[in-house]
């Protein structure tokens, strides 16, 4: 159904930073590998511009930093981007119970 389509696209593609966190908090990820992780672990691919802007935008929030290793650039999370997960988790478990 069109609600269910709504849903899902706002719970996913237009919450995107909520699984980038997720999956770097895991472990530190190359961007290029960004989205296949999410679908792995997820279930959706994201668009490539998409991703690389929410892993920008990131960073300029002091949520995640990137480092070299070598030539290849990781981005890590950090405490700010762990409190930050941690919140929205908790927003969504409390929804989750009051909709049950």
């Amino acid at each position: 159904s069109k609600a269910l389509e709504r849903v899902l696209r706002k719970n996913t593609k237009e919450n995107l930073w909520l699984y980038v966190l997720r999956i770097i908090r895991s472990k530190p990820v190359h961007a290029y590998t960004l989205r296949q992780e999410i679908q792995k672990k997820f279930g959706f691919k994201p668009g490539n511009v998409t991703a690389y802007r929410v892993l920008y935008s990131l960073k300029r929030e002091g949520m995640v930093i990137k480092t070299s290793n070598g030539r290849r650039k990781i981005y890590k999370i950090t405490e700010k981007g762990r409190k930050e997960l941690n919140k929205a988790v908790k927003f969504y478990k409390r929804l989750v119970q009051s909709l049950q």
